[in-house]
């Protein structure tokens, strides 16, 4: 098998992948591409849902296992675009499309990576690649129910645009629905009790207030209220306002410890939080991965958006080609040389840290 070889087919694949509709939940195209991937390699595989899985050839259930995963599907372009979502064009070195930078060009080099070290006899972890679903609405069916039909995960690379640099760590995520109460009256009685004025002292509060232990890689949990929702029409004083806070947790917490804090702490007449599945995530920095990386010239760094390491309770790396930036931005785009670079770099990284 060439490097060269291996990285067209992948850029391939990644155009079929674009030029497939896969909104969260819609899958079903796309886990069609990676299940032709397979079947034209000879790779058993399995499909569960719309979540696409395979074992490199020489597994043994006596060896750690490494978890290569990133998913297929991708949120709803957004009024932004100016070219055709689903057109998998490049111009000027640049792949466009749909998913092509998140997380298109992840996906498909650690399936190429997967595929590259499929039939090796020297490696210290089996490989476990999964193509999942579902990633970008966290739903229950993408790797959240995908963990209980795998073997037994003990390190996981999950793949987003991070520009090959390592994510050793990733926030969790909790949301929370606050209620401030009030006494409901006509607009034009006294009332000393009014919710939406008691609400601006609550909304100081949450500006203001600080969880204690911060973190070296992740820094401290951001708390903000993103959304307010009180009243009916112009001459009634609603009995109540409502407000949703979004907690981005480091791994100085549990979303547990997060919740008690909270509903121990904010003035407000009830806080609950809408799920504690999402938390923070990260792998020692002595882990053969990351030294592994880090000998190769990747930088390390703590990342503030979510993924599917929320869902994995081993340690996990976050690492691959494209930008997150251009992620969920109008006329999304990877470069061809990141993919190509990507797959060679995960390659080298594998290299080092798994074979013996």
């Amino acid at each position: 098998m060439k490097l060269e070889n291996l990285q067209q087919e992948a850029l391939e694949l990644l155009k079929e992948l674009i030029q497939t509709r896969s909104f969260s939940g819609e899958e079903e195209g796309t886990a069609g591409h990676l299940k032709k991937w397979f079947k034209s390699r000879n790779i058993p595989f399995e499909r569960y849902l719309n979540n696409v899985w395979a074992v490199n050839k020489n597994f043994d259930p006596l060896k750690p296992t490494l978890l290569l995963n990133s998913h297929h599907d991708t949120v709803k372009p957004n009024s932004g675009y100016t070219r055709d979502p689903f057109e998998a064009g490049v111009e000027n070195g640049k792949l466009y499309g749909l998913g092509s930078n998140d997380a298109g060009g992840c996906l498909v080099s650690l399936l190429a990576t997967f595929t590259w070290f499929y039939e090796a006899e020297d490696l210290e972890y089996n490989l476990l690649f999964a193509g999942t679903a579902e990633e970008e609405i966290n739903g229950k069916n993408g790797i959240a129910c995908l963990l209980s039909v795998i073997p037994k995960v003990d390190v996981a690379i999950v793949g987003e645009p991070t520009l090959m640099d390592l994510a050793i760590a990733e926030k969790g995520l909790v949301v929370f629905d606050a209620v401030v109460k009030g006494t409901p009256s006509h607009a034009a009685h006294p009332n000393d009790d009014n919710a939406i004025y008691r609400t601006a002292n609550v909304l100081k509060w949450f500006e203001d207030f600080r969880f204690e232990k911060k973190s070296d890689v992740l820094g401290e949990v951001k708390l903000t209220v993103t959304q307010i929702n009180a009243g009916s029409q112009h001459n009634v004083v609603p009995g109540q306002v409502e407000l949703v806070i979004d907690v981005r947790v480091n791994d100085q917490y549990s979303n547990k410890e997060i919740e008690e804090v909270l509903q121990k702490n904010a003035p407000v007449d009830s806080i609950t939080a809408r799920s504690l599945r999402l938390n923070s995530s990260s792998i020692p920095l002595d882990h053969e991965l990351v030294k592994a990386g880090m000998s190769l010239g990747m930088n390390t760094y703590g990342s503030p958006t979510l993924s599917d390491q929320a869902m994995l309770s081993c340690p996990s790396l976050k690492l691959g080609p494209g930008d997150s930036t251009r992620s969920h931005s109008a006329d999304e785009y990877i470069f061809v040389k990141e993919i190509e670079e990507g797959i060679e770099k995960y390659i080298k990284l594998l290299e080092k840290a798994v074979k013996k």
